[in-house]
């Protein structure tokens, strides 16, 4: 067992969990955030991409004891003041998701990917988002949503 300690959306967490657990897993089954997806427990899919020490990490190929002492944001922290991020309120605007599934991750890595990159291009865009996968929408309307978020956040 190794007793893990985060901060996670802001409250400070301990735990106890066996060696292996993954980040995903503490994340859901641990703390209730259900939010992270984990859709292939590859590292291929980025269903459960969160942020750890403001960078986008695969949380279903990262162990929870590797990230200890770090502080952690899933898609349940992005709300605040009862307000959705404006990387979620444009994912909604321009219907940048179907079933859902994938949204977390897409919406988690699109974060970093505009705050990384002031003058995002839909290429850029496309290739920023190659270790997240959509099997409904064929992108379109995400990286339009992207955009969207892009100019609201201050970037472009």
């Amino acid at each position: 067992m190794t007793k893990v300690i985060l901060e996670v959306n802001g409250k400070k967490v301990s735990k106890d969990v066996p060696d292996h657990t993954i980040l995903s897993v503490f994340l859901r089954d641990n703390l209730n955030l259900t939010g992270t997806h984990v859709g292939c427990d590859t590292s291929q899919c980025g269903a459960c991409v969160v942020h750890v020490d403001g960078k986008s990490i695969k949380s279903c190929s990262t162990l929870a004891a590797d990230v200890n002492g770090s502080k952690v944001t899933t898609i349940e922290g992005l709300v605040s003041d009862g307000k959705m991020h404006p990387m979620q309120e444009a994912f909604k605007k321009m219907h940048g998701l179907q079933c859902g599934f994938c949204t977390p991750g897409m919406v988690m890595s699109a974060i970093k990917l505009v705050e990384n990159n002031p003058k995002l291009t839909d290429k850029d865009i496309r290739k920023g988002l190659e270790g997240n996968i959509c099997r409904c929408t064929g992108y379109h309307n995400i990286v339009k949503s992207i955009k969207q978020a892009a100019t609201v956040m201050g970037s472009n």
